[in-house]
């Protein structure tokens, strides 16, 4: 049984959060597509990354496990089923189910490969002929968030592992000649701040969607947001009721979307322009246009359409390919100015300077 609302902790409202419309809106995206392959934030410090992160796993609506299964498994779907609940399924055994809020894993950054993946018992596979597993922290979150704050600080083989459990949704441990894998398949959220180090290209490229996050400049909106922390730090549930009816709607609004994505089409022609933007900007591999694809039909299916318009693609492109361009060792991770003078060239969208640094500021506002 899930706690009630009253037992569990007061997240702050994802809602009530004033501005980061780039990360909003690629961690939305997410959620709907999970296949888009995850989020790397890069942004100055103290600016509410990992408090929106929390908010969105604490939006989402319930999800329907088999009981007491250690890897969420879905009661309706093969594909996301442990092994010992696939086994019970074909022996016709009935599958007792509850409700359960979605997972949010923090990964600490001194955390071990045993600990992300899972251990095999050897003693007692040897001693009693059981394939003895005590699941990881990728287990935790098959279903749910992953969340691993200051990524660029992780073991780079560390983030391998990560990356190749989000891109195939498995995660295998071998040990010994004892195999044992297990559903993975969560959305993968990485953050980090730039003055901390970048993380090596070739990792970067497997993150779906890269959101640039800055410092809110502006006098009256950093008053509306220390306002809001200090009413939510005196009394959080009546802060969180106050904006109940808000958080009901784009939950509504991101079950509809996840219902309505198979229906989503994008014309031949535009997806050719996708590939020719990418081609344009010598983009490594083909990663970048499933990618922008991906976003751009979840981004249709949020608004509730159901035909991808050339500004949907121009509104995800930046974030899906702004950090896989080629640059200068020395020069920081491009702002998406490229990329959007690239876009309005291939579209046909001509734009003054002037207008793509409106865009680019304005992305996504229309969507939250």
């Amino acid at each position: 049984m899930s706690p009630s609302p009253t037992a569990r902790r007061v997240v702050f409202p994802f809602t009530a959060i004033v501005g980061q419309e780039e990360m909003k809106l690629a961690l939305i995206l997410n959620t709907i597509d999970p296949k888009i392959g995850g989020v790397m934030i890069m942004g100055d410090r103290g600016t509410g990354k990992s408090t929106t992160i929390r908010a969105l796993a604490d939006l989402l609506p319930e999800i329907t496990v088999v009981a007491d299964d250690p890897f969420n498994s879905d009661p309706n779907d093969p594909d996301l089923m442990s092994d010992a609940v696939r086994q019970q399924l074909e022996q016709q055994v009935e599958l007792p189910v509850a409700q359960k809020k979605v997972t949010m894993v923090d990964l600490p950054l001194g955390a071990t490969e045993d600990r992300v993946c899972g251990t095999i018992d050897i003693e007692k596979a040897l001693s009693e002929g059981v394939k003895a597993f005590e699941p990881g922290l990728l287990a935790k979150a098959n279903r749910g968030i992953l969340y691993v704050d200051e990524v660029n600080l992780l073991d780079d083989h560390l983030v391998d592992v990560l990356l190749d459990s989000a891109a195939s949704g498995w995660n295998t441990v071998e040990r010994e000649g004892i195999s044992i894998r297990h559903p993975a398949r969560f959305v993968l959220v990485g953050s980090g701040n730039p003055e901390e180090g970048e993380l090596r290209p070739q990792l970067l490229d497997r993150f779906g969607m890269h959101a640039e996050i800055r410092t809110v400049k502006e006098p009256a909106l950093r008053v509306q947001i220390v306002e809001q922390r200090t009413e939510f730090d005196q009394n959080p549930p009546e802060f969180v009721e106050h904006h109940q009816s808000e958080q009901a709607a784009l939950q509504q609004q991101i079950v509809n979307a996840q219902n309505l994505l198979p229906s989503v089409t994008i014309d031949y022609d535009l997806r050719v322009k996708i590939s020719q933007v990418c081609s344009e900007l010598d983009v490594d591999g083909l990663r970048g246009d499933i990618v922008t694809n991906r976003a751009a039909k979840a981004l249709t299916a949020f608004e509730g359409r159901t035909e991808v318009t050339v500004d949907d693609i121009r509104r995800v492109m930046t974030l899906c390919l702004r950090h896989r361009l080629r640059k200068d060792p020395l020069e920081s991770i491009d702002s998406g100015y490229k990329v959007e003078k690239s876009f309005n060239r291939v579209f046909g969208m001509e734009a003054s300077e002037g207008d793509a640094a409106t865009q680019a500021n304005g992305i996504g506002q229309r969507a939250i």
